[in-house]
């Protein structure tokens, strides 16, 4: 049995990015950069007026003004310059004319009725943004590795980037394994159960990025399970195998695996739940995971381990986002040799306690949880009071 911080960097060492591609601007969200993007340009690309109002010097604001031009945005100033006791009436966006050091706010200017103006307040401020003040022609503004959200597709479509050049996405076949098993629209009878581990894991690599496949359920059978796991290695970069990675007498999913080409890595982990996560790589590049069958454990095994696997094959470095917080009730268990992940919810900004959790069954628990706080291995108590990183469940 390895520890999961083991675990964790054997998963990471293992991991090679895939190739870039150039993909259209739209299709760019969850996606990360391949290459660093450098602006063609000044932003803004002109002295900007922030505010609707009357660009005009800043020494005639004591005198009457004559508006000799209307400047709408995107359009050019017809007047090449405002010379003393001269303005413009402009619209938020638009260019500022050259000898104009300020905007007056239209709310700060009374009309008279020959047509000029006058400044009605006390002072001003610029109410002018700067050619370049956002950024300068030749700046690097996104860096090769970082995750594109929607703020970076604006900025890349102000940078004029359509098509950036991305990882590629890897694709993630999910099998889950168990004679137990039926779809979840099957009517249960006798001792069967629902999978949700199959849609679980999707759901979780797709948000990750990558494309997932479904492969289906496949029963306790050795040859039925390495036909699948073997079609699965074919078709994608990672494979994941819910089920049979256990002690029990049908759990030979680690044997087949090997008799697969998969060298294992590691078949056990110090972390609850999740003990017995596989996991190992192939002589083509690809990735093998087996996760225990409980979905919590499923869940976190993903969350923490493969996740992180994900981004790295994309070519970003994940770094799990932590808030601080106290315990507002103790936690206590009896055996401290495994790191044990414990669901928890806020019951104010600043405090978490444990929510209900009867095992790594459970997985309804973490509907009614925030977040995850780790017991390091060795610590059998923390108390009430205690401070704690809280990892975000849904992020």
């Amino acid at each position: 049995m390895v520890s999961f911080e083991q675990a964790l960097d054997i998963v990471m060492r293992s991991a090679v990015e895939r190739e870039a591609e150039r993909v259209p601007l739209v299709e760019c969200f969850n996606r990360v950069l391949a290459r660093d993007v450098v602006s063609d340009t000044d932003i803004p690309p002109f002295n900007k007026a922030s505010m609707d109002g009357y660009a005009c010097r800043r020494a005639d604001l004591g005198g009457p003004l004559t508006v000799v031009d209307v400047i709408p945005a995107g359009k050019l100033p017809a007047v090449s310059r405002i010379r003393p006791g001269e303005c413009a009436k402009i619209m938020t966006g638009a260019i500022v004319p050259d000898g104009a050091d300020c905007v007056i706010m239209v709310e700060y200017a009374a009309v008279d009725a020959g047509g000029g103006i006058r400044f009605t307040g006390f002072d001003t401020d610029d109410n002018i943004c700067p050619a370049g003040q956002d950024v300068k022609r030749g700046d690097t503004v996104l860096r090769r590795g970082e995750l594109i959200r929607a703020p970076h597709i604006a900025t890349l479509a102000t940078l004029g980037c359509a098509e950036p050049l991305v990882f590629k996405r890897p694709t993630v076949g999910v099998i889950a394994t168990g004679s137990e098993l039926v779809e979840p629209c099957a009517r249960i009878t006798g001792a069967q159960i629902r999978d949700s581990n199959s849609i679980q894991i999707a759901v979780q690599a797709a948000n990750a990025g990558a494309l997932a496949r479904s492969y289906g359920i496949v029963g306790d059978d050795r040859q039925l399970i390495r036909a699948r796991i073997r079609q699965a290695l074919d078709e994608n970069d990672l494979v994941i195998v819910s089920g049979g990675v256990s002690a029990g007498d049908l759990d030979f999913v680690p044997e087949i695996l090997e008799q697969c080409g998969v060298t294992l890595l590691f078949t056990s982990v110090a972390m609850k739940p999740g003990k017995p996560a596989t996991f190992g790589t192939t002589t083509s590049g690809g990735y093998c995971c087996g996760m225990p069958g409980n979905p919590v454990s499923s869940f976190i095994v993903f969350e923490l381990l493969l996740k992180p696997l994900i981004y790295k094959l994309m070519g970003h470095v994940y770094t799990p986002p932590a808030v601080r917080a106290a315990l507002g009730t103790a936690f206590r268990r009896s055996r401290t040799e495994r790191r044990e992940a414990v669901p928890v919810k806020f019951i104010d900004p600043a405090t978490v306690v444990p929510v209900e959790f009867h095992g790594s069954a459970h997985i309804n628990s973490l509907c009614g949880a925030d977040g995850l706080v780790f017991v390091p291995v060795g610590t059998g108590e923390l108390k009430q009071g205690a401070p704690v990183d809280v990892r975000p469940l849904w992020t």
